[in-house]
């Protein structure tokens, strides 16, 4: 994928559900995963030309793993002009080594996730981006139905009541396919997450759920996805 379709689809994202107001301070969580690098890069080259002016904090949760290097990451950060911090706990000492949880994902999930709000909160910012893709919202509605009976999948905007920060989605038009190729083609500093649960997922489920469908119908993560633009979920209305 080149830079100029990334860009219009995270502009396009942007601006389909007004996620972007005059004077906001945004925080990226990058772990060195494909989807937060590509996530940064969208955003801080469209801050250079976008019409409403925002700022940007990278942050990254160091859970405490041996061996976890962030010198790369900030090198990225610094190339494209915005400000990193890395939040560093003890969650992973926590999961395996005090609790030795066998299925460590969720916790884990929720104590980084507070972690990363409240240091964001902590350097000013009022949203957080997240990097949920196309592929993202698909498999979020398919999980949906099959294990909760409901027609649901998140929103591109999710405001937090508890911490008064908003939550902005702008990859939500990018197949997860686009980002690889994305990352690839520009070197990111992709790095492996050193969980020792890292994978271990029940995502995977939808995702192979989708590719059987594929075989039979080629399009149908654009044919669910404008499902779900048109089901009156709740958050998919565009401004």
């Amino acid at each position: 994928m080149k830079i100029q379709k990334l860009l219009s689809y995270t502009r396009r994202a942007v601006t389909d559900y007004n996620m972007i107001s005059p004077g906001d301070r945004i925080a990226i969580g990058i772990s060195g995963g494909k989807d937060s690098l590509t996530l940064l890069y969208a955003m801080a080259k469209l801050k250079k030309f976008y019409p409403i002016p925002f700022e940007l904090e990278a942050i990254t949760v160091d859970l405490g793993f041996e061996g976890f290097d962030t010198s790369e990451l900030r090198e990225y950060c610094e190339s494209l002009d915005v400000r990193y911090s890395v939040c560093k706990t003890q969650i992973g000492e926590i999961i395996f080594d005090y609790r030795k949880e066998s299925n460590p994902c969720s916790l884990c999930s929720r104590m980084r996730k507070g972690a990363f709000n409240d240091c964001a909160v902590s350097l000013g910012c009022n949203k957080i981006a997240y990097a949920h893709h196309k592929d993202d919202v698909i498999d979020s509605f398919l999980m949906s139905m099959l294990y909760e009976g409901r027609i649901h999948t998140f929103s591109p905007v999710t405001h937090l009541e508890k911490t008064g920060v908003t939550l902005i989605r702008p990859l939500i038009y990018v197949l997860e396919g686009e980002i690889r190729a994305f990352a690839r083609a520009n070197a990111l500093p992709v790095c492996k997450n050193p969980c020792p649960a890292d994978g271990v997922t029940k995502r995977q489920e939808s995702k192979d759920i989708i590719d059987e469908l594929k075989v039979r119908v080629p399009d149908v993560k654009d044919r669910i996805f404008s499902s779900i633009e048109g089901a009156g979920i709740d958050g998919w209305v565009r401004h």
